[in-house]
């Protein structure tokens, strides 16, 4: 698992359970959500828009002695370009090196053809498969009890669980048998992380998350962040500078809008956002710039962090 299996276990009682749970699901299906509602706190950004998550981001959820390390992944996906081809190879990555999967549906939807797809790689996967089928409080019960028939019909898993990760229904019974697939050992990180994400993966995302909300189409895909500095010298103020990168110029009057108010209203809501993250007051300046093709430069997007 990289840098998480590298890390320092910090309690040597074996007693402890700890190990890592693949999240696996189309794209849009609600895993952000659910890993954060498991961990307790907001480890990934959420957005209604697909391909929201481009990393591989662990979420730590530590109780009585055990620790389950949440690996959200990238919607499982045919790779179009050289971004998705490195969330795609991420994906498989890490459901290699897991120690179970959790595969969400959406009750809303449906099985349909990418929840096969899903389904044809994960039945060549040695690691235990656990469903469930998120959203349900957004259904009715015949739509609920249709998915959950269509789930079981994947023939992939063993236990199927209807949860909502927006309302935490079903939240309990899901992660309690999700710690029973643990192995025995000491935990990977100590009790009071919740991430493995760098403060500044951390506020980019956050950044990119009030892009997310703000616009539609072809935009959100096209949109990046990167931080250019953060200046934490003073006890009372963190300054940090940060850049959207687009790939068009249509693109980038968008997202600085009429009278540059887009840009301001984004940058007014990221602030607040990384107020509530750091808890300290935070000056927050924020460029657009275009960046032809990034999502095809393999420089920029090891920069990035996008394995």
């Amino acid at each position: 698992m990289g840098d998480a299996v590298s890390a320092r276990r910090a309690h040597p009682d074996p007693l402890t359970r700890s190990g890592f749970i693949a999240l696996a699901g189309r794209p849009n299906v609600g895993k952000s959500t659910l890993a954060n509602a498991i961990v307790g706190a907001k480890v990934a950004i959420v957005s209604d828009k697909p391909q929201t998550t481009r990393r591989a981001i662990r979420g730590v959820a530590t109780g009585d002695r055990w620790q389950l390390v949440l690996v959200d992944l990238p919607g499982v996906q045919r790779p179009r370009d050289e971004l998705t081809a490195r969330m795609q190879r991420r994906v498989e990555t890490e459901l290699a090196d897991a120690d179970g999967c959790l595969f969400l549906i959406n009750a809303e939807h449906g099985i349909g053809p990418g929840d096969r797809f899903i389904a044809r790689l994960l039945s060549r996967s040695p690691v235990p498969v656990v469903i469930a089928v998120n959203k349900i409080d957004r259904t009715d019960r015949a739509k609920t009890a249709a998915a959950l028939n269509g789930a079981q019909e994947l023939d992939v898993a063993d236990e199927i669980f209807p949860v909502s990760a927006r309302t935490g229904a079903g939240l309990r019974p899901l992660t309690s048998h999700l710690v029973k697939l643990l192995p025995e050992g000491p935990f990977y990180f100590e009790p009071e992380q919740l991430s493995d994400q760098s403060e500044d993966v951390v506020l980019a995302e956050l950044i990119r998350e009030q892009v997310l909300s703000r616009t539609r189409e072809e935009v959100p895909h096209a949109v990046e962040v990167e931080l250019e500095s953060v200046d934490s010298s003073r006890p009372d103020l963190v300054r940090i500078e940060a850049v959207v990168l687009v790939e068009t110029e249509s693109q980038k009057g968008i997202l600085i809008g009429a009278g540059g108010q887009m840009v301001k209203a984004i940058g007014t809501a990221a602030r607040r956002a990384i107020e509530r993250q750091l808890g300290a007051h935070v000056h927050l300046e924020l460029s657009v710039r275009v960046r032809r093709h990034w999502r095809g430069d393999d420089r920029l997007l090891d920069r990035l962090g996008i394995e």
